[in-house]
């Protein structure tokens, strides 16, 4: 029987042959030194370093050799494997602190110029009086209603109280569709929504109607051909001037504060009668120094709008017995109101879409 082979020699297997393993060390290092960045430098690893790269293959070869022959192609292979990784480590830092540079470069920012980031906008603030407006009313038990803003003729006038003959016509300035056939015209005012609620509703009717008119006016700093109006309608039985001043008081007070007062002075409206201008305190001098206040202007009064007990003709047109129910009914201009409430100057900074206009009101939810 014979015994182990002594003279085995290490060198004869090629991968543990030291000519062999200087080349794959070498191979190794030319691939670390051309890595132009990490990516490269991460596939180099793996094919020169990996599990699966030569040297790692070669070092598999050892445990096969004889244990004499074992230390010497240990140490070969140990000592290019070392080589390999000190280069990969040395590599690494180079490259790193190239892209760290690379970086600085390329994605610099400069913090001095203007930001390119769009500005925050803002709800427009007749959106938002509106509702603030509304709300007022709906936190008294009211309801909002809304209508076209193309109106028909008799909506718009006959059904209140103005007959094709009637003086008040003239009083609007109003835009007429084509055909004329149609008669069809943009609402003058919001009026026409209240007579659609007592044309579909019975009493007891308690509703606020805000919404857009439009009027042949010409463009000035207090007047457009576009505006906002916000009209009040109730029809109950035992309605009185008492609870439109009490309806109308607690509006002011809610929009302008405490201790505002109102006053009503007498005036001509066709669709109520008696009729009556509202005017309500001034809300900046409380009329104490109104020589002083450029708010009134020395009147230590502002006019709202108009309101007054719903006359019976208008009840009549609209289906409603005059003879069981009455109604008190008010209507103002938004635009104004947000002028005076905000001491803005001149009606066309409203309308003319400067969004640095409505983002001094900030957003309201």
């Amino acid at each position: 029987m014979s015994g182990p082979n002594t003279d085995y020699d290490p060198v004869e297997v090629t991968p543990l042959k030291a000519e062999e393993v200087e080349r794959m060390r070498d191979e190794a290092i030319a691939a670390i030194a051309g890595a132009k960045d990490l990516a490269e430098l991460k596939q180099v690893r793996l094919d020169h370093a990996g599990d699966r790269s030569p040297l790692a293959l070669a070092n598999r070869e050892i445990g096969a050799l004889p244990p004499q022959a074992r230390k010497e192609a240990g140490a070969r292979v140990g000592q290019a494997r070392g080589a390999v990784n000190k280069a990969l480590g040395e590599r690494t830092l180079v490259l790193e602190a190239e892209h760290e540079e690379r970086m600085l470069v390329e994605e610099t920012v400069d913090v001095t110029l203007a930001t390119q980031r769009r500005p925050r906008g803002a709800r427009h603030p007749i959106t938002t009086f509106s509702e603030r407006l509304a709300d007022v009313f709906l936190a008294m038990g009211w309801e909002v209603a809304d209508g076209p803003w193309v109106e028909a003729e008799w909506l718009n006038f006959d059904a209140l109280n103005m007959g094709p003959d009637h003086p008040a016509r003239t009083m609007q300035d109003t835009f007429w569709l084509e055909p004329a056939e149609a008669a069809l015209v943009l609402r003058t005012h919001t009026s026409p929504v209240q007579a659609r609620t007592m044309l579909t509703q019975q009493p007891p009717i308690y509703v606020v109607c805000p919404g857009r008119v439009y009027r042949t006016d010409e463009v000035d700093a207090t007047h457009s051909p576009v505006f906002h109006q916000i009209e009040g309608l109730v029809v109950d039985k035992g309605i009185t001037m008492a609870h439109l001043k009490g309806t109308l008081d607690h509006m002011t007070t809610a929009l302008f504060g405490s201790g505002i007062t109102t006053r009503f002075r007498p005036s001509y409206f066709p669709f109520t009668e008696p009729s009556a201008e509202m005017d309500m305190v001034c809300f900046v001098c409380r009329g104490v120094d109104p020589d002083a206040c450029r708010t009134c202007r020395g009147e230590g009064w502002i006019e709202l709008g108009g309101c007054g007990v719903v006359n019976p003709r208008v009840l009549t047109a609209c289906g409603i017995d005059p003879e069981v129910y009455s109604g008190i009914a008010f209507g103002f201009g938004i635009d104004r109101m947000l002028m005076f409430r905000h001491n803005v100057e001149d009606l066309r900074d409203v309308f003319e879409g400067d969004v640095r206009f409505a983002s001094a009101f900030g957003t309201e939810i």
